[in-house]
């Protein structure tokens, strides 16, 4: 009984990264802007060392849900993230670049309003962004109603982009559904800060918006070096797009049923 109650007394202490989160955050708290669900991700989003502890804090708080009562930032100030992984990656590497997107969400957002558009922003953030991180990807920048994330190989990427659709079946907001579209492309994007450019993001992008609702476009090149036996694949006839070179074929990929 005596060796239970010690557990249970020892559990019960908050641990040393929580206590230097806290006693960190609550110097900076007055100095930052406000957002009440901080700790999620379209709250948590940058590099400097404040938001990688805002990161930090949204992990700790999922593990410890009264830690930001303790912290007195029950309507938080900081207003992004910690930095990726991906910014500490060497020069030029192979890697697949995806992009996302929500088809139809400019539209409904002018009729639904600002705090819908931002609370749904919130809830799709929730649902495809675990999946990249899971799959062992990063989220290099969020862009509106989607994002941009980087993988080392495409059977990662697949993998997460199709949880991230199942996950996305869950998320509603005042009677709105989103449907999101997808493109990845492997290539060697060249680093940029903790950004990716070139032709190969530009081609990743274009991939992306030539997919339907509900769709996984992906490029020739990801395709040859994808495990196949997982999914089914259609050629996209006509694909053409600017600032894509003219022979990069693209092709819409499904799970198989058995899966």
């Amino acid at each position: 009984m005596a060796e239970s109650d010690d557990t249970e007394a020892t559990e019960a202490q908050p641990n040393s990264r929580a206590v230097k989160l806290m006693t960190a955050l609550k110097l900076a708290r007055e100095l930052l802007p406000g957002d009440s669900r901080y700790g999620d991700p379209l709250s948590t989003a940058g590099s400097t060392p404040i938001q990688q502890a805002g990161r930090q804090l949204g992990e700790l708080a999922s593990e410890r849900p009264g830690l930001l009562k303790e912290a007195g930032l029950s309507a938080l100030q900081v207003w992004d993230a910690m930095a990726r992984t991906a910014g500490r990656q060497r020069g030029t590497n192979e890697m697949v670049i995806a992009f996302t997107d929500l088809v139809g969400f400019s539209d409904w957002a002018l009729d639904a309003g600002d705090e819908a558009a931002v609370a749904l922003l919130r809830d799709v953030g929730e649902a495809i962004e675990p999946p990249v991180k899971t799959h062992g990807g990063v989220v290099v920048k969020r862009l509106g109603d989607g994002m941009m994330a980087a993988f080392v190989t495409p059977d990662d990427a697949a993998e997460a982009i199709f949880e991230a659709f199942d996950r996305l079946e869950s998320v509603e907001t005042s009677g709105y559904r989103p449907r999101m579209r997808a493109g990845m492309h492997l290539g060697e994007p060249k680093r940029l800060g903790e950004d990716f450019f070139g032709v190969d993001v530009n081609v990743a992008a274009r991939v992306a918006d030539a997919a339907s609702a509900g769709e996984l476009l992906v490029s020739g090149t990801t395709l040859e070096a994808l495990d196949t036996e997982p999914y089914s694949s259609r050629k996209k006839l006509l694909f053409r797009a600017k600032g894509v070179p003219s022979d990069i074929a693209v092709h819409s990929l499904k799970r198989r049923r058995n899966r």
